[in-house]
């Protein structure tokens, strides 16, 4: 009697860890196969599908119906290096544009195999994994030339030096306008801030950076928060440059890299090899210097150290 339980006992352990492997198996496996399928997919294809955002230069934009811009230009070169990396010297190249709402799901759903430039930050790697980085970006303040000083001195972070009856630095930013494009890493940090230091100014989002900019000249904003490298262009462009203003300080420093599907590390390891191949080039240096100007020594130590050894 005893017996005859402890062989039902020992059937029943058996089964049950048959019945983990087969569940196991059936859920990690297709996993694993739908995560390492984009050199497959690219090769069977025989072209690379690279995302871009049209709306924002000087990283990605659209011009005369190309996609073009520093982000744009390092997928360039990097998809040139992958045709020797995967034997394909006719891979061919399609652009994708994207929108800041879709990006991460165009990655996601493989519509595109790189992503051409985003901030990294956790939340996003929720979504996506990211290269190492190509840039070194960070939040920025534009104002009006004829923004009151008090305003742009403590944006600034300058010491305070007005009379205490016009009003402490705090006081000086509460009930202040603020734009941010909605649904970037900035609109979070913005808020966070103001919830940081119990400030009660309005935040206005826009969706784009054009719209931001138009926004401070309308004076329906004191202030446009956004990367600062795209504020410095933008403002640069603008038929109303001189009545623009960029802040020098720049509020954070935030990586920008090429983004790819999450859990493909066969992938990210071919592009991570592209990358730290043309960023140690004299190609990259020139590609550098046309957008943003020579580098100065923080940004030559940032991305000496983001490339990664043979």
């Amino acid at each position: 009697m005893q017996s005859d339980r402890s062989n039902a006992l020992f059937r029943n352990q058996r089964l049950i860890a048959i019945l983990v492997v087969v569940l196991f198996s059936a859920t990690v496996i297709p996993f694993a196969e739908a995560n390492a399928a984009t050199l497959d997919r690219i090769k069977q294809a025989g072209k690379i599908l690279l995302g871009y955002r049209s709306d924002a230069r000087p990283f990605s934009y659209e011009d005369s119906g190309k996609a073009d811009g520093y982000a744009a230009a390092i997928c360039q070169a990097a998809a040139d290096k992958l045709k020797s990396e995967l034997g394909i010297s006719d891979l061919a190249v399609e652009w994708v544009p994207v929108t800041i709402d879709n990006q991460f799901q165009a990655v996601q759903e493989g519509k595109v195999d790189i992503l051409c430039g985003a901030a990294e930050t956790l939340s996003a790697r929720k979504s996506v994994d990211f290269s190492v980085p190509i840039f070194v970006g960070g939040v920025g303040a534009l104002l009006r030339a004829d923004s009151a000083a008090n305003l742009r001195d403590v944006l600034a972070d300058r010491p305070y030096r007005g009379p205490f009856w016009r009003g402490s630095p705090a006081q000086i930013l509460e009930g202040q306008v603020f734009s941010v494009v909605a649904g970037t890493p900035t609109e979070k940090w913005l808020n966070d801030q103001l919830n940081k230091f119990q400030l009660t100014a309005k935040v206005v989002p826009v969706k784009s950076y054009d719209e931001g900019i138009q926004s401070v000249l309308d004076r329906a904003s004191n202030v446009f928060f956004a990367d600062r490298s795209i504020l410095l262009d933008a403002a640069t462009r603008s038929p109303s440059a001189r009545s623009l203003m960029v802040l020098h300080r720049q509020f954070t420093y935030a990586p920008i890299a090429l983004a790819v599907e999450r859990n493909d590390a066969d992938f990210r390891l071919v592009v991570d090899r592209a990358l730290s191949e043309l960023l140690g080039s004299s190609e990259f240096t020139a590609l550098y210097t046309k957008w943003f100007g020579p580098m100065d020594d923080r940004e030559v130590e940032f991305l000496q150290m983001s490339t990664l050894p043979e």
